[in-house]
């Protein structure tokens, strides 16, 4: 008796099939690097307001995180109120994070002041595409 191996129509068409399916489904995502640089980007003004808030405990001065413009995020920080020195980030010598071509920002109220004990003048939210980071009031933690 003689036995033949491989595979049957039926499977064939059904991988064929769910093979289609992922494609139409999945790949796209993949491409979409928006998505990706509005999640970097969110965790980058996330870590930038907690950064801020720690510098102002640590030196005991106040820093000023403001909008300075519709896509940037940038730092400062003073013995006073004025917030006239840039305060440059860990990663490099500049006081400012910019968003991604494409990727939608907004912060309310455009500025928020840490006192040296970390807590803002007020409480503040940005909006990074369909993320929102909030800065508590009295405590000045800052979360998604």
């Amino acid at each position: 008796m003689k036995r033949s191996t491989g595979f049957t129509l039926v499977e064939l068409i059904m991988t064929m099939v769910i093979i289609g399916i992922i494609a139409a489904v999945a790949i796209p995502r993949f491409f979409d690097a928006n998505v990706f640089q509005s999640r970097g980007f969110a965790d980058q003004v996330q870590a930038t307001l907690r950064y801020a808030q720690k510098v102002a405990i640590a030196q005991r001065r106040n820093v000023c995180a403001y909008t300075t413009g519709p896509h940037s995020l940038a730092l400062n920080i003073t013995v006073t109120t004025s917030c006239d020195t840039a305060l440059n980030l860990p990663s490099g010598s500049v006081n400012y994070v910019d968003a991604p071509s494409g990727v939608a920002f907004s912060m309310t109220p455009t500025s928020v002041n840490f006192d040296a004990l970390g807590r803002p003048n007020a409480a503040a939210s940005a909006t990074v595409g369909t993320t929102t980071i909030t800065v508590e009031a009295e405590t000045g933690y800052v979360h998604q």
